[in-house]
Protein backbone atom coordinates (compact mmCIF):
# COMPACT_ATOMS: atom_id res chain seq x y z
CA UNK A 1 0.00 0.00 0.00
CA UNK A 2 1.48 3.55 -0.72
CA UNK A 3 1.84 5.84 2.23
CA UNK A 4 -0.69 8.64 2.66
CA UNK A 5 -0.24 12.11 0.84
CA UNK A 6 -0.24 15.00 2.48
CA UNK A 7 -2.01 17.82 0.20
CA UNK A 8 -1.14 20.78 3.18
CA UNK A 9 -4.58 20.96 4.51
CA UNK A 10 -5.37 17.09 4.39
CA UNK A 11 -3.67 14.01 4.43
CA UNK A 12 -5.32 11.26 1.83
CA UNK A 13 -5.27 7.61 1.46
CA UNK A 14 -4.95 7.77 -2.12
CA UNK A 15 -3.81 5.84 -5.48
CA UNK A 16 -2.04 8.85 -7.66
CA UNK A 17 -3.48 9.49 -10.69
CA UNK A 18 -1.55 12.63 -12.13
CA UNK A 19 0.81 15.23 -11.11
CA UNK A 20 3.09 17.69 -12.10
CA UNK A 21 4.82 21.12 -10.97
CA UNK A 22 6.52 23.76 -12.88
CA UNK A 23 9.90 22.81 -10.64
CA UNK A 24 10.91 18.92 -9.53
CA UNK A 25 10.56 19.02 -5.58
CA UNK A 26 8.95 22.43 -4.74
CA UNK A 27 6.86 22.39 -2.11
CA UNK A 28 3.09 23.60 -1.76
CA UNK A 29 2.20 27.00 -1.22
CA UNK A 30 1.72 27.88 2.30
CA UNK A 31 -1.62 28.67 3.60
CA UNK A 32 -3.43 30.17 6.16
CA UNK A 33 -6.45 29.60 6.42
CA UNK A 34 -9.42 27.61 4.84
CA UNK A 35 -12.68 28.01 3.36
CA UNK A 36 -15.50 25.16 2.20
CA UNK A 37 -17.31 25.92 -1.00
CA UNK A 38 -19.25 23.18 -3.23
CA UNK A 39 -19.76 22.87 -7.02
CA UNK A 40 -21.91 20.90 -8.77
CA UNK A 41 -22.72 19.50 -11.94
CA UNK A 42 -25.73 18.15 -13.50
CA UNK A 43 -25.41 15.42 -16.58
CA UNK A 44 -27.61 14.49 -19.01
CA UNK A 45 -25.72 10.97 -20.13
CA UNK A 46 -28.90 9.60 -22.48
CA UNK A 47 -27.95 13.05 -24.53
CA UNK A 48 -24.30 13.35 -23.47
CA UNK A 49 -24.51 17.07 -22.70
CA UNK A 50 -23.58 18.94 -18.91
CA UNK A 51 -24.85 21.91 -17.49
CA UNK A 52 -22.95 24.77 -16.62
CA UNK A 53 -22.98 28.38 -15.38
CA UNK A 54 -21.85 31.37 -16.86
CA UNK A 55 -20.78 33.75 -13.84
CA UNK A 56 -21.95 37.15 -14.65
CA UNK A 57 -20.62 38.63 -11.35
CA UNK A 58 -18.05 37.58 -8.81
CA UNK A 59 -15.01 35.34 -8.27
CA UNK A 60 -14.69 33.94 -11.32
CA UNK A 61 -16.60 36.38 -13.62
CA UNK A 62 -16.84 35.80 -17.05
CA UNK A 63 -15.96 31.92 -16.93
CA UNK A 64 -18.11 29.16 -17.17
CA UNK A 65 -18.70 26.03 -13.89
CA UNK A 66 -20.69 24.53 -12.12
CA UNK A 67 -22.88 25.60 -9.75
CA UNK A 68 -22.06 26.19 -5.94
CA UNK A 69 -20.34 28.90 -3.47
CA UNK A 70 -19.68 29.09 0.37
CA UNK A 71 -20.87 26.46 2.61
CA UNK A 72 -22.39 28.12 5.55
CA UNK A 73 -21.96 27.96 9.32
CA UNK A 74 -23.75 24.80 10.38
CA UNK A 75 -24.58 23.90 7.13
CA UNK A 76 -23.38 20.17 5.57
CA UNK A 77 -22.17 20.13 1.84
CA UNK A 78 -24.73 18.38 0.60
CA UNK A 79 -27.25 20.61 1.78
CA UNK A 80 -25.26 23.49 0.65
CA UNK A 81 -24.47 21.88 -2.58
CA UNK A 82 -28.45 21.75 -3.38
CA UNK A 83 -28.84 25.19 -2.02
CA UNK A 84 -26.47 26.73 -4.02
CA UNK A 85 -28.13 24.66 -7.35
CA UNK A 86 -31.41 26.24 -6.47
CA UNK A 87 -30.30 30.02 -6.13
CA UNK A 88 -28.24 29.70 -9.17
CA UNK A 89 -29.94 27.68 -11.43
CA UNK A 90 -33.27 27.41 -9.95
CA UNK A 91 -33.51 23.59 -10.44
CA UNK A 92 -33.12 20.54 -7.38
CA UNK A 93 -31.31 17.13 -8.09
CA UNK A 94 -30.37 14.32 -6.03
CA UNK A 95 -26.72 14.35 -6.11
CA UNK A 96 -23.56 12.25 -5.58
CA UNK A 97 -20.36 13.47 -4.30
CA UNK A 98 -17.78 13.10 -6.80
CA UNK A 99 -14.57 14.29 -5.48
CA UNK A 100 -12.48 16.64 -3.78
CA UNK A 101 -10.63 19.73 -5.25
CA UNK A 102 -8.42 21.46 -2.89
CA UNK A 103 -6.42 25.00 -4.26
CA UNK A 104 -4.62 28.46 -3.67
CA UNK A 105 -3.67 31.58 -5.64
CA UNK A 106 -0.72 32.94 -6.02
CA UNK A 107 -1.84 36.64 -4.75
CA UNK A 108 -3.57 35.01 -1.62
CA UNK A 109 -2.86 32.87 1.31
CA UNK A 110 -6.12 30.89 1.54
CA UNK A 111 -6.85 27.28 0.68
CA UNK A 112 -10.30 27.03 -1.42
CA UNK A 113 -11.40 23.50 -0.22
CA UNK A 114 -14.18 22.42 -2.54
CA UNK A 115 -16.32 19.22 -2.33
CA UNK A 116 -17.62 18.62 -5.93
CA UNK A 117 -21.38 16.67 -6.62
CA UNK A 118 -22.99 15.06 -9.61
CA UNK A 119 -26.61 15.16 -10.77
CA UNK A 120 -27.79 13.12 -13.03
CA UNK A 121 -31.62 13.93 -13.01
CA UNK A 122 -33.31 17.45 -12.37
CA UNK A 123 -36.03 18.85 -11.44
CA UNK A 124 -38.02 21.91 -12.14
CA UNK A 125 -37.07 24.47 -14.58
CA UNK A 126 -33.82 25.97 -15.37
CA UNK A 127 -33.49 30.04 -15.52
CA UNK A 128 -31.12 32.52 -15.36
CA UNK A 129 -30.11 33.72 -12.08
CA UNK A 130 -28.14 37.35 -11.25
CA UNK A 131 -24.88 35.89 -10.63
CA UNK A 132 -25.06 32.55 -13.05
CA UNK A 133 -26.41 31.72 -17.10
CA UNK A 134 -27.26 28.30 -17.11
CA UNK A 135 -26.30 26.23 -20.86
CA UNK A 136 -26.23 23.03 -21.76
CA UNK A 137 -22.89 21.73 -24.08
CA UNK A 138 -22.17 18.68 -25.35
CA UNK A 139 -19.80 16.50 -23.76
CA UNK A 140 -17.17 15.87 -26.60
CA UNK A 141 -15.79 11.80 -26.57
CA UNK A 142 -12.25 13.32 -25.50
CA UNK A 143 -13.35 14.73 -22.19
CA UNK A 144 -14.05 10.84 -20.62
CA UNK A 145 -10.41 10.44 -21.75
CA UNK A 146 -7.82 11.62 -19.31
CA UNK A 147 -4.74 11.07 -21.37
CA UNK A 148 -6.54 12.62 -24.37
CA UNK A 149 -6.81 15.23 -22.19
CA UNK A 150 -3.35 16.27 -21.22
CA UNK A 151 -2.01 15.83 -24.33
CA UNK A 152 -4.49 18.54 -25.84
CA UNK A 153 -3.88 21.03 -22.47
CA UNK A 154 -1.59 22.87 -24.36
CA UNK A 155 -3.32 23.49 -27.56
CA UNK A 156 -6.48 25.77 -27.04
CA UNK A 157 -7.40 24.74 -30.68
CA UNK A 158 -7.41 20.98 -29.49
CA UNK A 159 -9.41 21.58 -26.03
CA UNK A 160 -12.63 23.55 -27.66
CA UNK A 161 -13.21 19.72 -29.29
CA UNK A 162 -15.42 22.15 -31.95
CA UNK A 163 -18.60 23.77 -31.91
CA UNK A 164 -21.95 22.13 -32.96
CA UNK A 165 -22.68 18.25 -32.56
CA UNK A 166 -25.06 16.88 -35.25
CA UNK A 167 -26.81 13.38 -34.13
CA UNK A 168 -30.93 12.30 -34.56
CA UNK A 169 -31.54 15.71 -32.78
CA UNK A 170 -32.56 14.68 -29.59
CA UNK A 171 -30.53 17.37 -27.66
CA UNK A 172 -29.92 19.62 -31.22
CA UNK A 173 -26.87 21.21 -31.75
CA UNK A 174 -24.86 22.33 -28.97
CA UNK A 175 -21.68 24.03 -28.76
CA UNK A 176 -18.40 21.73 -26.73
CA UNK A 177 -17.68 22.12 -22.81
CA UNK A 178 -15.53 25.06 -23.44
CA UNK A 179 -12.48 24.09 -21.65
CA UNK A 180 -10.79 27.47 -22.59
CA UNK A 181 -12.93 29.36 -20.90
CA UNK A 182 -12.96 27.57 -17.08
CA UNK A 183 -10.42 26.90 -14.85
CA UNK A 184 -7.30 25.47 -16.28
CA UNK A 185 -7.54 22.83 -13.67
CA UNK A 186 -10.53 21.70 -14.90
CA UNK A 187 -9.17 19.23 -17.58
CA UNK A 188 -7.37 17.74 -14.96
CA UNK A 189 -10.11 15.97 -13.24
CA UNK A 190 -12.79 16.68 -15.64
CA UNK A 191 -12.89 12.84 -16.88
CA UNK A 192 -12.97 11.44 -13.68
CA UNK A 193 -16.44 13.30 -13.14
CA UNK A 194 -17.80 12.15 -16.10
CA UNK A 195 -16.70 8.87 -15.61
CA UNK A 196 -18.01 8.98 -11.82
CA UNK A 197 -14.52 7.85 -10.62
CA UNK A 198 -13.77 9.03 -7.45
CA UNK A 199 -10.79 11.90 -6.94
CA UNK A 200 -8.96 13.97 -4.78
CA UNK A 201 -6.88 16.85 -5.97
CA UNK A 202 -4.78 19.92 -5.08
CA UNK A 203 -3.51 22.73 -7.53
CA UNK A 204 -1.04 25.31 -6.92
CA UNK A 205 -1.74 28.80 -8.88
CA UNK A 206 0.53 31.41 -9.67
CA UNK A 207 0.18 34.79 -9.76
CA UNK A 208 -2.41 36.00 -12.64
CA UNK A 209 0.13 37.03 -15.63
CA UNK A 210 -2.50 39.80 -16.20
CA UNK A 211 -3.84 41.78 -13.93
CA UNK A 212 -7.42 40.59 -12.78
CA UNK A 213 -7.96 38.07 -15.60
CA UNK A 214 -7.94 35.15 -13.11
CA UNK A 215 -7.72 32.59 -15.77
CA UNK A 216 -4.02 33.93 -16.88
CA UNK A 217 -2.54 32.34 -13.81
CA UNK A 218 -0.45 29.32 -14.46
CA UNK A 219 -0.82 25.82 -12.43
CA UNK A 220 2.57 25.72 -11.00
CA UNK A 221 2.14 22.54 -8.51
CA UNK A 222 -0.81 19.63 -9.17
CA UNK A 223 -1.82 16.06 -7.58
CA UNK A 224 -4.55 13.96 -7.79
CA UNK A 225 -5.63 10.47 -6.77
CA UNK A 226 -8.28 8.04 -6.46
CA UNK A 227 -9.33 7.64 -2.83
CA UNK A 228 -9.60 4.20 -1.12
CA UNK A 229 -12.52 5.98 0.60
CA UNK A 230 -15.43 7.99 -0.50
CA UNK A 231 -17.32 10.85 0.62
CA UNK A 232 -16.75 14.55 1.48
CA UNK A 233 -13.52 15.27 3.56
CA UNK A 234 -14.22 17.91 5.94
Amino acid sequence: MSPKVDLGTITVDAEELVSGAKEPGMPWSATTSTKLYTNCFIIDEKNQRILLGYKKRGFGKGMYNGFGGKVDANEAPYDAALRELKEEAGISSVLAHAGTLLFTSGDSSLMHHIEIYRGLEWGGEIVETEEMRPEWFRVPEFAYDSEEMLKRMDDPRDISGGNTVSGDGSSGDLASIPFEKMWYDDRLWFPFLLKKRPFVGRVDFGVPTEEGVLDSAPMIKWWFGEPRTTGPLV
